[in-house]
């Protein structure tokens, strides 16, 4: 089943994915990307998620890290360190600067919601 995006805004079919990530998991933004139907769009997901502080419904956007799991748009947020603050705050430890576990951790919306 391919996914229907309900706009033509890509930032907002972004945020709507990420707003989906469970609390305690994390994904990349390749994975969004790939969900989407556009792979090779993953720099663009990190612009969504650059542009997503202060858009309402809040968007969850330190859940969302690079495929190896580090935590490559920390400085888009408040401080350098409030991505890993958030992400503790989900029980989701962070060691230099990477999800400890992210292989376990790791949401994949095409598999998770079945598309």
């Amino acid at each position: 089943m391919q996914y229907t995006p309900k706009t033509n805004d890509f930032f907002q079919n972004v945020f709507e994915v990420v707003r989906l990530i469970p609390k305690g998991r994390v994904t990349s933004y390749g994975a969004i990307a790939q969900y989407l139907g556009t792979g090779g769009s993953a720099r663009m997901v990190g612009w969504a998620m650059n542009a997503s502080h202060g858009v309402k419904p809040k968007v969850p956007a330190h859940r969302v890290v690079n495929r190896n799991g580090m935590l490559s748009g920390k400085a888009h947020f408040e401080t350098p360190t409030t991505m890993e603050t958030l992400l503790l705050k989900e029980k989701i430890k962070v060691h230099n600067e990477k999800v400890v576990d992210f292989e376990k951790l790791f949401w994949d919306p095409s598999v998770e919601l079945g598309y």
